[in-house]
């Protein structure tokens, strides 16, 4: 296969014993052994790789193409049994922009050299991206001109644009701004026909020509719109009631609203996690970042007014609204010194003496059970110091310690730890593993003081130690069980838990991934979310842009064999711990 595929394809193949072992694993705790790993010089590459898998589907049967960047992705979507496609190496680099926007809308479709980004205008709105081009780089780029794309998620110093595509990321800043799907403006994506075609919103007029094509392209259009159209109604009672999600296709928005006339195929594209097609391009808006924030702490030991207080928040507007629990804060003490990695000697004294409250708080055995961060921001200090005032009058009836932070550093400190739970637990927790399969449930915050014990006591039943953290203000939460891997029921117990949490979940008509995705590991799951009617759109939506099933097999649309089944996460858990690193 790698001799066939070398005939056409200009960047590297790799079936090193060390590199297929690399990338069997991603964030997740599934393990899956790839034959093949490709690195893309350009979308000639792409393009030409999907051609010969297309007509060779035949001669190797279970062939598919797994598009991958930074692999940090926590639910099995970056792993595959067959050819890894991973842009990371050469693939990284901006396309275009920024640019003003009235210069790109409708998007101009000659791709623009760039030779240096101070070559752009002084007030950009959008950039164009390659999917392997990591978020800590393309952050630097955008920072230089006070712009953002503010759905990066707590991994950004990790991630690729590609994947945050794929998984329709969102983050600490996501209840502001909502997630990745509202930022995508255009992509170029390879389809199941070998052919890159640019997808942006349509209005009704350009629909219409669009589906009278008469081609692949022209079919895909007519084929998704005939199946909305015919399943409106169920399509939107299917609809999560919850403020962000990610799990299944996210068929209720690729038709706008009357007002808005649109139809954008990107909307099931992005969080897709590259089962539709390939991006080989993805061009972003962007949005002037705020130049002050404060972070307001709110130290609960009682969960019962929990909903009532994220209701009283929210009326104020933050732009974050993050937690942790008590677990979470201790792990971080236990931990302590991987806070004061790089911060240097007069740092490292600041952060120490910053957590002096904290330590005398565990001492006295006082610990919160949640600790609660409300971010404000702005281009004014006062206005956001007002705000965070106003906050702390608000919730006085609450009777709960409140702490405005006085600096940047002393809010870092809250921050650091909400951001780093999950990697101190994985390095640091000495026969146990990390496990996460139940690591991004979502529920509205309403039904918070109820769900929350009773998530508690389902975990109870198993003695599991857990973490759980996350953005309270869109009521998800990531919860990481740690689990002894070589325990013969292992898989057994992740099954049965897997299954009492989405139940819970649906109970409160919540989503059993909002930000993470399906992958491998919720993928079995999907029925029970949307039920039989919505699966079998999901599996329609499938074949009408991959009847051959060459794109990532196995997520969102089960494969017996091959991945979307409760048999298949028992037999791909992996035994032994294994670091990601930036591939």
């Amino acid at each position: 296969m790698k001799e066939e595929i070398l005939k056409f394809f200009k960047g590297d193949a790799d079936d090193s014993e060390e590199t297929l072992v690399k990338y069997s694993h991603d964030a997740s705790l599934l393990e899956v052994r790839p034959k093949l790993v490709l690195f893309p010089c350009d979308s000639e590459d792409v393009k030409n790789l999907v051609k010969w898998v297309s007509e060779n589907k035949e001669k190797y049967p279970d062939l598919s193409i797994t598009a991958r960047c930074a692999g940090t992705d926590m639910s099995g979507g970056a792993i595959g049994e067959s050819i890894i496609l991973n842009f990371t190496r050469y693939m990284n680099k901006l396309a275009g922009g920024p640019l003003p926007m009235d210069d790109v809308w409708p998007i101009n479709t000659k791709k623009k050299k760039v030779t240096s980004f101070m070559n752009y205008p002084l007030v950009p709105s959008y950039i164009t991206a390659e999917p392997g081009m990591f978020y800590r780089d393309f952050e630097k780029i955008t920072s230089e001109k006070g712009l953002i794309l503010p759905c990066f998620t707590a991994s950004k110093s990790l991630n690729a644009i590609g994947g945050m595509f794929g998984n329709n990321s969102a983050g600490e800043r996501t209840l502001k701004y909502g997630q990745m799907e509202n930022f995508v403006l255009s992509a170029k994506v390879v389809l199941a026909d070998g052919n890159e075609y640019l997808v942006k919103p349509l209005n009704r007029n350009e629909l219409e020509k669009k589906m009278k094509q008469g081609n692949f392209e022209g079919d895909i259009y007519k084929n998704i719109f005939d199946l909305i159209k015919n399943n409106k109604e169920e399509i939107q009672e299917a609809k999560p009631k919850v403020r962000k999600n990610s799990s299944g296709y996210y068929i209720w928005n690729v038709l706008g609203n009357q007002i808005e006339n649109s139809f954008d195929l990107n909307k099931l594209l992005v969080g897709s996690q590259g089962t539709l097609g390939i991006a080989t391009e993805i061009t972003l808006k962007l949005i002037p970042d705020n130049k002050h924030s404060k972070l307001v702490a709110i130290f609960m030991k009682d969960l019962e007014p929990l909903g009532r207080l994220v209701e009283e928040i929210l009326t104020l507007k933050p732009e974050t609204l993050e937690t942790y629990d008590d677990k979470t804060m201790k792990l971080a003490v236990r931990f302590f010194p991987d806070f004061l990695k790089n911060k240097g000697f007069f740092g490292m004294i600041k952060f120490i003496w910053s957590f002096l409250p904290e330590f005398f708080m565990m001492i006295m055995g006082g610990f919160p059970k949640l600790i609660i961060l409300a971010g404000f921001a702005g281009d004014d200090e006062k206005s956001v110091n007002d705000k965070c005032i106003e906050l702390e009058e608000s919730i006085a009836n609450f009777k709960l310690k409140v702490h405005i932070t006085k600096s940047e550093a002393e809010a870092d400190k809250y921050l650091d730890i909400r951001r780093e739970s999950f990697a101190l637990l994985r390095k640091h927790v000495r026969g146990m593993r990390t496990a996460p399969f139940i690591d991004d449930i979502i529920v509205r915050p309403e039904f918070l003081p109820k769900f929350i014990p009773e998530l508690n006591n389902i975990l109870g039943k198993y003695k599991l130690t857990y973490t759980l953290a996350g953005h309270i203000g869109d009521g998800n939460f990531h919860v990481i069980p740690l689990m002894d891997f070589k325990r013969k029921d292992t898989a057994k117990i992740i099954l049965e838990l897997g299954e009492a949490v989405y139940d819970l979940v649906v109970k409160y008509h919540g989503s059993i991934t909002a930000e993470h995705n399906d992958g491998l590991i919720r993928t079995p799951y999907l029925r029970k979310m949307y039920g039989n009617e919505i699966v079998r759109i999901f599996e329609k939506v499938k074949e009408i842009f991959d009847s051959k099933n060459i794109f990532n097999t196995g997520k969102k649309i089960a494969t017996q064999n091959l991945g979307g089944t409760k048999e298949y996460i028992a037999s791909h858990i992996a035994v032994e711990h294994r670091t990601v690193h930036k591939v």
